[in-house]
């Protein structure tokens, strides 16, 4: 599976590490009065979807950046790659 990285251009998916849903960008604010009960769904929670899915990959043998890849799970098919911290930052996150 080729992944069309952002600033490298494309690579060969050997050089990423599959981190999990991209859901875990969206960190629970530790302060927040029902903490426990989010970090829970946020630690132990995952969808299972067959289709298209947001996917976080860290690029470890690269320049250690990671990336959002929307890819379809029944076919591999890779429709969007982008920056982490470009989709952190369109939520609101400062880092």
């Amino acid at each position: 599976m080729i992944i069309n990285h952002p600033l490298l251009g494309p690579r060969d998916s050997a050089e990423f590490t599959y981190m999990g849903d991209a859901k875990l960008i969206e960190r629970p604010d530790w302060q927040d009065p029902e903490a426990l009960a989010k970090f829970i769904d946020y630690g132990y929670m995952r969808d299972n979807p067959a289709g298209a899915h947001r996917e976080l990959w860290y690029h470890e043998q690269g320049d250690r950046s990671f990336l959002v890849v929307t890819r379809d799970t029944t076919t591999h098919e890779i429709s969007a790659v982008e920056l982490a911290r470009d989709v952190a930052r369109s939520r609101g996150r400062s880092r």
